[in-house]
């Protein structure tokens, strides 16, 4: 059997920067990256519904370490693509990715510390593998089983009915009338689209209304910047800039909630027709960042609507019908498509079997420790962004973080690192601190929060940096071992390591 130092699981946006910190920092372990699918991307590959984008600009979900050089700070996928390709090429990380390897199930045994992880290899195959440290970079979401609500009437429906992550290859839609359900990111990212494209036309079809914010799609000070300084610096700079407006964006929405409910209102008006009727399609019932803000790069929503091509109602299904879809104020929406864009899944870890010393374990029967590690889930990481700020900033601290434990141990000739709850309280608050949909769905699937730190997770770039970098490792949770000594604690206290 295969053995390595670390296996990094996923070649999204975050496992191909795992592995190039793990490359830098910890440039004597084996490592290898094992990918469910055929290509890197993740989301960005994956997706392929018309318009599909960044909702963070990329100065801030670019990596740390490679600069984004792009016009366009809000960037569509093939431009996420050609970065990640560009940075997996340049630190020699894609000759380490082994496509079409899904893992299905991870054990850990105590007496030798070390995971056995089993692999679907191209559909065909079953083997297995052994390492001494999981990062798990799988993303929060699942690829094969969106969230989608069962709707009266729908097998009624003539046309084709979808869910955004598996939009068809071959659809046509010009010329022709779309029905999206949903008020979200990737609605408001495929309605504009479709109008530019030749829609015919466009209904985005809420239950309730969503936050919308409008910014230019390219950052005139960034690309300022890079025409004076080195692109490196340039990069920095903004970056700096970008992540404390963010920041201070955010504590101003929760020390003055109206006052910014009073201005995206104000801003929103000002990009609609006059007179179109804000109170009912554009006002939320909850305050800013309760729910993710939906960004809106140069209006362009706006301007679909502003052009006849598109259209917000606001109302609920009765049900579908072969034409279309009836709703409960009695109105009838008439469709060619209808587009089911009602969320995703939330999936911690792609929902992979965890044994640990034989025992069944599930994340959510653990506390979960900075944000990145689980409670008495010995020697893994998961790579998991923030909820009010670009993913890619939280996935580097943890990244940095893991590359510490691991030198930690090396230094220390110990073998595991383990977070231990003692004298913590759960809150029932979750990972991601949001109203939305899709988080409340998944409260027993996540794990708990704690009532003390380190088991509170902060969706604080600046605190976390604090705590990710240059806090200490043994902080009085994280607890390191020898492999033999640990394996006579389990065999005397269960509990401390195995299932609760």
């Amino acid at each position: 059997m295969e053995s390595l130092d670390v296996l990094i699981v996923g070649a999204g946006i975050s496992g191909i920067g795992g592995a190039v910190h793990l490359s830098k920092n910890c440039p004597d372990r084996s490592f290898a990256i094992l990918e469910g699918r055929d290509a890197i991307g993740g989301t960005w590959d994956l997706f392929r519904y018309p318009g599909i984008r960044s909702d963070s600009d990329m100065h801030t979900l670019g990596f740390a370490f490679k600069p984004w050089t792009h016009e366009k700070s809000i960037a569509d996928a093939p431009a996420i693509l050609d970065y990640l390709h560009e940075t997996a090429s340049e630190y020699g990380i894609e000759k380490l990715i082994r496509y079409n390897h899904r893992v299905t199930r991870i054990e850990w045994d105590s007496a030798t510390a070390r995971w056995t992880v089993t692999v679907r290899k191209d559909d065909t195959e079953t083997l297995q593998m052994q390492c001494r440290f999981l990062y798990m970079c799988t993303g929060y979401y699942s690829y094969t089983d969106p969230y989608q609500p069962e709707f009266p009437g729908r097998d009624t429906f003539k046309g084709p009915v979808f869910h955004p992550q598996f939009w068809p290859e071959d659809l046509d839609y010009k010329g022709k009338s779309t029905v999206v359900i949903g008020s979200g990111a990737t609605a408001v990212t495929i309605i504009p689209a479709m109008v530019k494209e030749g829609a015919g036309h466009v209904t985005m079809l809420q239950r309730s209304p969503t936050w919308f914010v409008s910014r230019p799609a390219r950052d005139a000070f960034a690309n300022t910047l890079r025409k004076i300084l080195p692109r490196s610096l340039a990069y920095a700079i903004t970056r700096f800039k970008n992540i404390n407006m963010q920041a201070y964006f955010f504590n101003l929405t929760q020390r003055k909630p109206e006052k910014v409910r009073n201005k995206l209102l104000e801003l929103t008006k000002e990009k609609l027709p006059a007179g179109y009727d804000v109170a009912t399609h554009f006002t939320p019932r909850y305050n800013p960042w309760e729910q993710r803000l939906c960004l809106v790069p140069d209006a362009d929503l706006f301007e679909a609507i502003k052009s006849g091509k598109a259209e917000v109602v606001t109302d609920h299904i009765d049900r579908f019908d072969e034409t279309g879809i009836l709703l409960k104020s009695g109105r009838h929406l008439d469709a060619d498509i209808i587009v089911t864009a009602t969320g995703l899944k939330m999936e911690i870890m792609s929902g992979v079997e965890i044994l640990i010393d034989g025992q069944s374990r599930k994340v959510s029967q653990s506390f979960s420790y900075k944000g990145c590690m689980y409670s008495d889930i010995p020697n893994l990481a998961s790579s998991f962004g923030y909820s009010n700020a670009s993913w890619t900033l939280k996935a580097d601290l943890i990244s940095e973080y893991v590359c510490r434990l691991l030198n930690h141990m090396r230094e220390t000739g110990t073998d595991i690192c383990v977070a231990e709850p003692h004298g913590v309280k759960e809150t029932g608050d979750g990972m991601m601190n949001l109203t939305s949909g899709y988080v409340q769905r998944a409260k027993d699937r996540v794990p708990k929060q704690g009532d003390i730190d380190p088991w509170i997770v902060y969706h604080n770039y600046s605190l976390d940096k604090k705590l990710m970098r240059y806090g200490k490792l043994e902080d009085g949770a994280m607890h390191f071992y020898k492999a033999k000594g640990v394996a006579r604690a389990v065999e005397e206290e269960p509990i401390a390591i195995a299932a609760e």
